[in-house]
């Protein structure tokens, strides 16, 4: 497989994530069998969109409040995060997994989230799945299945849905399908959680950094309203030992900023040995705090010849002691939660 160009920072983890799902198969087929009989009874009932107005805040984020991983055994088990928060010191407060379309809201892993302190963090993934189609309302019936259970959950979520979609590496991005299409999909989503009352969602629309070489453009084709977005995540990697946040996040963050004042989230990074791990983490926390962002995520997983995972001790440390500068020393209480829509973070 031809490896990634050197400024396409989550093109080599998005082909790792694809290649591991196909792992899942026969868990999804399990899953595939118990979604179809609720969807056969929810397809039978009618029901009516409602529209739902939403307040836009552009009042500063009150605090900067998130340090969050994504492990590789998410979200089939909690030890990897267990063992990242091991060697941290703390919990993080804020989790992820990737969720292939179709699969429902995996309420035990959000749970263990849940327990200890942590907001999940979802992206859902419509891998060769006919954008089009969702916008039709094909698949409301999953839809409203996975937002009946968040809902029921009751707890904060956070949905992601055809992340990085300004690259061209995904079935749903850029030269695959027109960004009109992606921002119906989107609507027609958030549209039913909507429709089904699941108001403990944010919605974070997640878009991978900006470059010329290779072509990933400015994302604002992909833009689905203000009304339809709580947070922006953006994704990006440190490949160069020369380079600094503001070079790798600060381009993307001015065209976000022209599209809107939500809060900015840095939703898939990390940094490789040989750049210079450990200053890299510095750099990465240093900018949120000088950016103003809500916070990061650190991509906790080697792919494809790509060493992301933090592997020694000064890395480590690194990690340990700009956590505690940005979130204080560790609470015994569960940190604050996302502001669900119409509400400021």
């Amino acid at each position: 497989m031809t490896p990634p160009p050197t400024r396409s920072p989550a093109r080599s983890a998005s082909r790792h994530r694809a290649n591991r799902t196909k792992k899942y198969v026969a868990f999804v087929t399990c899953i595939a069998v118990v979604i179809g009989a609720a969807i056969a009874v929810a397809v039978a009932k009618p029901w009516a969109t409602r529209s739902v107005p939403r307040v836009v805040s552009t009042r500063p984020v009150r605090h900067l409040g998130y340090v969050g991983v994504y492990e590789p055994d998410a979200p089939i088990s909690y030890t990897g995060v267990n063992q990242f928060a091991g060697a941290i010191g703390r919990q993080p407060n804020l989790v992820s997994y990737y969720s292939p379309w179709l699969w429902p809201f995996q309420v035990r892993f959000a749970t263990s989230a849940a327990k200890h302190g942590a907001v999940t963090l979802v992206q859902i993934d419509p891998r060769n799945v006919s954008l089009a189609s969702i916008a039709a309302g094909r698949y409301d019936a999953y839809l409203r299945s996975f937002a009946t259970a968040v809902k029921a959950f009751g707890g904060k979520v956070i949905l992601s849905f055809g992340h990085e979609m300004n690259g061209d590496w995904d079935s749903w991005g850029y030269k695959h399908v027109p960004p009109a299409v992606f921002v119906s999909a989107w609507r027609r989503i958030v549209n039913v959680f909507r429709a089904v009352g699941a108001e403990n969602v944010t919605w974070m629309w997640t878009v991978n950094i900006i470059d010329s070489k290779p072509a990933i453009p400015d994302p604002s084709p992909w833009w689905p309203g203000d009304s339809y977005v709580n947070w922006v995540g953006i994704d990006g990697y440190y490949y160069q030992s020369n380079e600094m946040f503001a070079q790798v996040f600060g381009p993307t963050i001015a065209d976000v900023r022209a599209l809107t004042g939500d809060p900015i989230f840095i939703a898939e990074t990390g940094a490789e040995p040989d750049t210079g791990q450990s200053a890299k983490i510095n750099d990465l926390f240093a900018g949120v705090r000088t950016y103003g962002l809500v916070g990061l995520l650190w991509f906790d997983e080697n792919t494809q010849g790509r060493i992301w995972r933090i592997n020694s001790a000064g890395a480590f440390a690194a990690f340990r002691n700009d956590t505690k500068a940005l979130l204080g020393p560790p609470a015994t209480s569960a940190p604050a939660h996302p502001s669900p829509a119409g509400s400021s973070s």
